[in-house]
């Protein structure tokens, strides 16, 4: 009798391309195996409850701040019983920045790093050239490219959602040597204070449809027109590196040196506690993520690989024209923001917040207190963690 396997993606080529790839080579090897691959919204993605798909499939992609609600619920089957010590050191040595360890808590190995992303530079080369010879590498550097820009009537992008209002925000923060929680709380006032005067001075340089955007529609924007030249802070997508027609983009890493601190993206893929077949999924799952998957089939179907050795693949650098080689720094010295129970909440709710303080509705120290306040209820809620399993 044939094991069924449901799982589900999230709605962009990226990751839906290698999953419905994969399903006709693995039955192949696996004829007792169906495999059945449905989606949902980026935004649901991020920010979507996972303890309602959970019920209903047997492997799940997610976004890996979700690592400490699905710990402290049982939400998914850890791998820890389906790996061997060789097995770990294979994936922690083959993790691309803190990849593999973000999917780690109570001590178990919740999820595989399925794919790998951080927030990284973008650009249009034949639009950039005549106004640097470089990426920017510091604020400054972006502000005046910016200026010389707007002398022209061109922009840089900032995509400016709520979503990704938040990640700039955590992202300025690590960069500046200040990461969530070190004080105890989110950020100091001061702190806060900074990071909001730099994204309302970028939000002034930025197309006035960077409100709109996240980085698919900045990116979708780029490439159908002209005006658009540069983005400091995005999401990355291999998939608009490796188009091969004009207009073409390109990414490279964050305006910082080192460039440090850019948040930590990417999806793992978790077998959920209500399967009846979680052997089977588990091991459909070893294979999507296995080295040899990744930097081949994965990548040539739209993916962009979780795998170190994918990311360092000359062929997977030509074919992509050099995307992993020049966003990798970026994406060794991600940050990795916090994954406790409830932090999902919490930045869910900042969103909005943050948008405001950005457009001048309200004060950077009364965002800074309001942040301050409801992360520290966030950790309270925290405590103490418990497992299900």
């Amino acid at each position: 009798m044939a094991i069924e396997i449901r799982g589900l993606a999230w709605d962009h080529r990226r990751c839906w391309g290698p999953l419905d790839a994969s399903v006709t080579p693995y039955r192949a090897a696996n004829p007792d195996i169906r495999i059945t691959w449905d989606r949902r919204s980026l935004y649901e993605f991020g920010e979507g409850r996972i303890e309602d798909v959970v019920r209903q499939y047997d492997l799940v992609i997610f976004d890996h701040p979700f690592i400490g609600d699905i710990a402290s619920a049982g939400l998914m089957v850890p791998f820890d019983r389906y790996l061997s010590e060789a097995d770990r050191r294979r994936f922690e040595a083959d993790s691309v920045g803190a990849s593999w360890r973000s999917y780690q808590a109570l001590g178990r190995q919740w999820a595989l790093p399925i794919d790998a992303a951080a927030q990284v530079a973008a650009y249009r080369p034949d639009l950039l050239l005549p106004y640097a010879e470089q990426l920017p590498t510091t604020e400054k550097e972006v502000k005046e490219l910016g200026r010389r820009l707007r002398r022209d009537g061109k922009w840089i992008g900032l995509p400016l959602v709520p979503t990704d209002a938040m990640c700039l925000v955590v992202s300025l923060a690590a960069g500046g040597g200040e990461p969530i929680g070190t004080g105890g709380g989110f950020l100091p006032c001061q702190s806060i204070e900074r990071i909001i005067a730099t994204l309302r001075e970028f939000a002034e340089l930025a197309h006035p449809k960077s409100r709109e955007w996240n980085p698919i529609r900045c990116y979708d924007h780029m490439i159908a027109n002209d005006d658009v030249v540069y983005v400091p802070y995005a999401f990355g997508y291999v998939n608009y590196a490796s188009r091969q027609e004009a207009p073409l983009l390109a990414f490279g890493d964050i305006p910082a040196t080192p460039p440090s601190g850019a948040l930590l993206g990417g999806a793992g893929i978790g077998v959920s506690a209500f399967s009846a077949n979680p052997d089977a999924a588990a091991a459909y799952a070893l294979f999507l993520c296995s080295e040899e998957y990744q930097r081949t089939d994965y990548l040539a179907h739209g993916g962009q690989p979780g795998s170190r050795a994918a990311w360092t693949d000359a062929a997977a650098n030509e074919l992509t024209r050099g995307f992993f080689r020049d966003t990798l720094a970026t994406l060794s010295q991600s940050y990795l923001r916090p994954t406790h129970p409830g932090f999902v909440d919490f930045f869910r709710s900042a969103t909005h917040q943050v948008v405001a303080a950005i457009d001048g509705e309200i004060a950077p120290a009364a965002l800074a207190d309001w942040l301050d306040r409801r992360y520290l209820q966030s950790l309270e809620k925290a405590r103490p963690e418990r497992s299900a399993v």
